[in-house]
């Protein structure tokens, strides 16, 4: 006699074995489930005060939410084989989606990053490569032996170069040093060399004067204006040092929420996208910003405890390069409203307001999710 069949009429424990089965079979991680949502809603609150409390945007943010957990949930239930199998031909579309912007994309605000196609909402083919350059690197890699070579590192960075090049063509810099981010912890994860490494670190530096000869003017201008935003306060330093005030005049626990007087006198452009956590962090204080910071520490441990358990090598690849590159946009956001870093126009994840990037965030969640969960129903 089975020990645990007196049980089966007792409510107390079959409800929680029954919800647990629904998690499971639904494919369901709970904690990266729950730390999201608290994110979103935290995002939520400090957007409602930096929209000035325009409910038509708190509306229109909560939509994409919307549309993001169910694309998380959607791609929850699609085993990592599958996306193994089809990372080739995601990656070679994105190639073409990227030409195609090339040729007849759509032109907002000097640059050319936009697709309209027929019967499809307008949107930008670099979204995609978030997700298809380190899903090719990955499967790359995992067709080769690990600890990488020298000699993968070529064919890998054939793979990196091409989106990002065209990316940067449009132009879009900040996008483009993501997605190479995104393929480089891939390569960086793989295990190749620290010599290697540090050789492509010297590379890079070397090649920074030469980079600066290609960059436009306002791309030139954000790299002075961070090393001396002083020099023209009224003009392109304005964002940073209105920002720094923001933050700055928070203190500990900041002035209340709908009480900034940076954002809500119009001081701090770009309230509600790039430059939000400076509405928290004038608003909340430095304890708003740990309660931020430490959900997303949570988030990004997470990611890389899933990344440990995977069981192969392309799932753990992928979900170290998603986490990873999800703490490289927190961390370029912040350092850039900061001051720390040149503003490159990356939003704060989850919380500044966005379409596609908050549906392309939670799709590579929903991939950690289906590794995770897939790992355990194969385990069992």
């Amino acid at each position: 006699m089975n020990p645990y069949d007196s049980f089966q009429n007792v409510p107390l424990h079959s409800a929680p074995r029954r919800s647990f089965s629904f998690i499971k079979m639904a494919h369901i991680d709970g904690p990266l489930l729950f730390i999201l949502l608290a994110i979103s809603a935290f995002g939520l609150i400090i957007l409602y005060s930096a929209s000035s409390a325009d409910f038509a945007v708190i509306r229109r943010q909560s939509t994409f939410l919307a549309m993001g957990f169910g694309a998380m949930l959607l791609i929850a239930q699609v085993p990592p084989l599958v996306l193994k199998r089809y990372a080739f031909f995601l990656y070679v579309l994105g190639l073409i989606l990227l030409i195609a912007v090339l040729w007849k994309g759509i032109h907002a605000k000097g640059a050319q990053r936009w697709l309209d196609l027929p019967g499809l909402p307008r949107f930008q083919p670099a979204e995609i490569m978030k997700l298809a350059v380190p899903m090719m690197a990955a499967l790359f890699f995992s067709r080769r032996i690990i600890p990488a070579k020298a000699s993968s590192l070529i064919g890998a960075m054939i793979i990196l170069i091409i989106p990002v090049l065209l990316i940067a063509k449009q132009p879009d810099l900040g996008t483009a040093l993501l997605i190479l981010s995104s393929g480089l912890f891939v390569v960086f994860l793989a295990g190749i060399s620290w010599r290697l490494i540090f050789y492509g670190f010297g590379a890079g530096i070397a090649g920074a004067p030469i980079m600066w000869l290609f960059m436009h003017d306002y791309q030139r201008q954000r790299v002075l204006t961070f090393l001396s935003p002083e020099r023209d306060p009224l003009g392109t330093g304005w964002n940073t040092i209105q920002s720094k005030t923001a933050i700055g005049s928070g203190g500990i626990s900041g002035k209340g929420w709908l009480h900034g007087t940076q954002s809500h006198l119009d001081f701090l452009p770009e309230s509600s996208t790039d430059f939000i956590v400076a509405v928290l962090g004038e608003e909340l204080g430095l304890i708003g910003m740990l309660i931020l910071l430490t959900l997303y520490f949570l988030l990004i441990l997470r990611g890389l405890f899933i990344s440990l358990e995977a069981q192969d090598t392309f799932s753990r690849l992928l979900a170290g390069s998603i986490t990873l590159t999800f703490f490289i946009y927190v961390f370029v956001n912040i350092g850039m409203v900061s001051g720390l870093l040149p503003i490159v126009g990356v939003p704060l994840p989850l919380v500044s307001v966005g379409g596609t990037s908050i549906v392309t965030l939670m799709t590579g969640f929903g991939i950690l999710m289906s590794i995770q969960t897939h790992r355990r129903w194969l385990s069992n």
